[in-house]
Order: structure tokens, then sequence, then C-alpha cells
């Protein structure tokens, strides 16, 4: 499958209300709604206006101090996840309940308080929650915590520098044509499973069936009735375009990651605006290790953030 994305130059198709009410009309019969017509004429600006509101924000980000980083990158992430949810949702917002961030913090830090220990609680509704029922079929999260440091370990690109700082792995790399993976034998003896259990549990997060499945003495390699592209377990890294799989098999560690950085951008920024002194200090002293992940983060999100809705769009042009 050949690579289409050319940062945000890939989204200027969409800044045409005639191309776009052709995307969403494709959107919306895959849904069979009700007057298509009316609905894509109804959506067509709204969707551009979030492209173009996001775009803006990401380019403020992009020529900002790391200070400000966290709130402009996380706007604008919000943003460019409204206007997916318009293609799967031609009703949203449909409610005031799905406006809200859809996740809390702590509203006071603990004394000695490092940001990798910090959790954030998913609420029931918000778009958080939302969009991980209707982006990603992900349902029953309400009430659960997350900490950062399991967040941050789902980004393939931050792998360098975990094994710098703290000499851990947390992905193997995994070899991916179109349908086809090969993965590394060892993921049997973290997963803990056997291959046919590994098979099942494999199809199970990916949503699509295995056709044909062997092991050598190395690989277990497996051939999909569909593409593999941008499907879970397998995380892409946009620094070296290598596919990866996680070495944890627990749910956290596979979240899609658009919920991943969605909730460490959420937590970042409001740090920066609630927890200024705290910032402040991180940003100025660089007391531990807190600060080359964070920074290390949002130079990563700021082009993946993106990256990863258009890729999420793709799927229906």
């Amino acid at each position: 499958m050949v690579e289409r994305y050319k940062g945000w130059d890939s989204f200027n198709c969409f800044f045409s209300a005639e191309y776009t009410q052709f995307f969403l009309k494709k959107c919306y019969k895959l849904l069979n709604v009700e007057d298509v017509e009316k609905r894509c004429y109804q959506n067509c600006y709204p969707f551009i206006y979030f492209l173009e509101q996001g775009k803006l924000y990401y380019q403020q980000g992009l020529n900002s101090p790391l200070s400000l980083q966290p709130l402009l990158i996380f706007y604008g992430f919000v943003h460019l996840i409204k206007a997916c949810l318009l293609t799967i949702d031609p009703a949203y917002p449909n409610s005031t309940s799905v406006l809200a961030h859809g996740a809390s913090t702590r509203k006071r830090k603990k004394q000695q308080y490092r940001f990798f220990q910090d959790e954030v609680k998913i609420q029931k509704n918000g778009l958080f929650t939302y969009m991980a029922e209707k982006m990603f079929c992900i349902k029953s999260l309400d009430g659960e915590k997350v900490k950062m440091e399991n967040l941050l370990k789902q980004i393939p690109e931050l792998t360098d520098l975990f094994h710098i700082m703290d000499g851990q792995d947390f992905f193997l790399p995994v070899v991916l044509h179109d349908t086809i993976v090969s993965i590394p034998v060892q993921i049997l003896d973290t997963y803990f499973m056997n291959a046919n259990r590994f098979k099942q549990y494999i199809e199970k997060k990916n949503h699509t069936p295995i056709k044909n499945m062997e092991q050598t003495k190395h690989f277990i390699k497996m051939e999909f009735l569909e593409s593999l592209h941008f499907r879970e377990p397998f995380k892409y890294n946009i620094t070296n375009r290598n596919y990866y799989i996680s070495i944890t098999k627990e749910e956290q560690f596979h979240f899609p990651e658009i919920l991943s950085h969605y909730l460490v951008l959420y937590n970042l920024s409001m740090i920066s605006r609630y927890e200024i002194e705290w910032w402040s200090e991180l940003l100025k002293t660089t007391p531990n290790q807190d600060y080359p992940f964070i920074e290390n983060f949002l130079s990563i999100s700021i082009q993946k953030g993106p990256y990863l809705i258009y890729k999420f769009l793709e799927k229906h042009m």
C-alpha cells in the first residue's frame, strides 16, 4: 500500500465543498443514513471548519514556545477529532453531554508530583468516551484510571528514549505488507500464549479474520482477509516508517493511538493552564525524566496527530 500522506497538504482536498459533500455522501451511504443529500449539505461546512480550525491551532503550536504547545496542540486535535465524528455520526453533536472533555485530572497535585505517575480518570460522558465508542467500538471505560507512563509507553516514536533513559523496550518490530504480517516468535513468551491462543487474540484486537497462519523458528506469519495498515494492535512509527507490536498485552497498552494522544495532551493542557508553578519549574529546571519525555512527546504529537486523523479519514476516500 502506497503511503499517500504528505502532511497538511493531504487535507487540501477537503477544503473543496464539492469534494467534501462527495466524501460525506460515501460515508453516510455506508451508514444507511436517511436524507443523505440533506445531511451532506448540512455537515459540509462544519466539517471543513473543524479541519481549518484544527490546522490553525497546530500551526500556532509549531511556532509557539513549549510552554504554550500543550493547549494549542490539544485543541487542534479536538477539532480534527470532531471532523472525524461527523463522518460516522451525521447528527453530531446531538447533545451537550458529548461536548465535555470526557476525562478529569486531580485538582491539586501532590508534593513531589511526577507526571509519569499522574492519572486521568475517564468520565461517563464527553468527547473521549464518545469517540472511543463511535470511532473504535470501545465501551465501558467509565471510571477507569489511566496512568501517563502507560500511555507514553504506547507511543512507538518514544521507544528509543525509553531505551536510553531506562534501558527498556516496549515494542517488537513486525514486517507488514498489506494483508500479511510477520511477528517475532518471542511474542508468545511475552504474552504467555501458544500460537493458537495468540491467533485468537490478534483476530479479536484487529477485528479481521486470519486467513492463514504459519509458525517458523523465528516468526509467526499471518495472512488476513483485509489490509492491516493502521489496525490495532500494530503501531506505525512515523519517524522510521516501521510497524511494531507492544510486548505487553494489558488493555491499556493497546489503546488506539488517537485515544492515547488525546489523554496525554488533555492532561498536559490542564497542567499548563492550572498548575503553572509546577509547569514553569519543569521547563526551567528540567529536574527529572518528565521533561525529556514531555518535550519529545509534544514534538511527536504535533506531527502524528494530523497523520492519525488523516489515516482515519482515508478509509473512506
